[in-house]
């Protein structure tokens, strides 16, 4: 038997920021654990596709993969899409043991992925008592993905911030914008927005274009490549890959 791959699955995008990204994050992944094979395939718009990488994998003598969403909620594609796909190759290809693992977030790695993207854009420690956070996502019709984001704002309420508010670029309400100036009109000097979103793309620049036009003063990056996010998501696969009742270290 051997060692599993882990199958990195995005979502994709017409944007060629989003695969880039992805496949840096992936870089790193190896990096970070020299030996492990990791492969990267998209649900749509970019190649190469789950199936596509399954069948090469198959075809190769690999017998286990761990396969990854790389979302952050468990909204339509971690409960529906990627399960979808991953029945049918299983189907396809009997000889090949196919294991789920979990989506990334909650965690506190993101909110340390978060943290360190807000560094970045100039945030300092004592910036946080004046300042308001907005949690900008992409957003979601899929109620727990929406109660997790709205979890994740209260708790980083509690990180030093005067304020934290999530908002979302699709979906639902309210927009960047919206809570930008409803931050601004309740009297916090300054504003932060905090893209929580893993890729560039056609939502996050929705993001960023809300920022810009309510004025806020800090627009942090996508979460990106971070090393912190690396680390989770060899987490997520160690996590997969040890079968319930074990432990990490057997």
């Amino acid at each position: 038997m051997t060692h599993p791959t882990l199958l990195v699955i995005a979502h994709g995008s017409r944007d060629p920021r989003h695969a880039a990204t992805v496949h840096a994050l992936t870089e790193r992944v190896r990096a970070e654990r020299p030996g492990l094979r990791v492969e990267t395939a998209f649900l749509e718009f970019n190649a190469p596709s789950v199936p596509r990488v399954l069948e090469r994998l198959a075809s190769e003598g690999a017998d286990q993969v761990v396969a990854l969403p790389l979302l952050l909620t468990r909204a339509f594609h971690a409960k529906t899409d990627i399960p979808s796909v991953l029945r049918e190759a299983r189907a396809r290809l009997p000889r090949l043991h196919i294991r789920q693992a979990d989506v990334l977030g909650p965690s506190p790695l993101l909110n340390a992925t978060l943290g360190r993207r807000l560094r970045e854009a100039g945030v300092r420690p004592g910036d946080l008592p004046r300042t308001g956070l907005v949690l900008a996502s992409a957003g979601s019709s899929d109620p727990e993905a929406i109660a997790v984001i709205a979890e994740i704002a209260r708790e980083l309420r509690y990180t030093g911030w005067c304020a934290v508010r999530p908002a979302f670029a699709s979906a639902l309400l309210p927009r960047t914008e919206d809570v930008v100036r409803e931050l601004r009109a309740e009297g916090v000097e300054r504003v932060a927005v905090a893209p929580y979103v893993i890729a560039p793309g056609r939502l996050p620049d929705r993001i960023a274009a809300g920022a810009e036009a309510a004025g806020a003063d800090v627009l942090a990056d996508v979460l990106g490549p971070a090393p912190e996010l690396a680390r989770l998501l060899l987490n997520r696969f160690d996590e997969a890959r040890v079968p319930v009742g074990a432990s990490l270290s057997a």
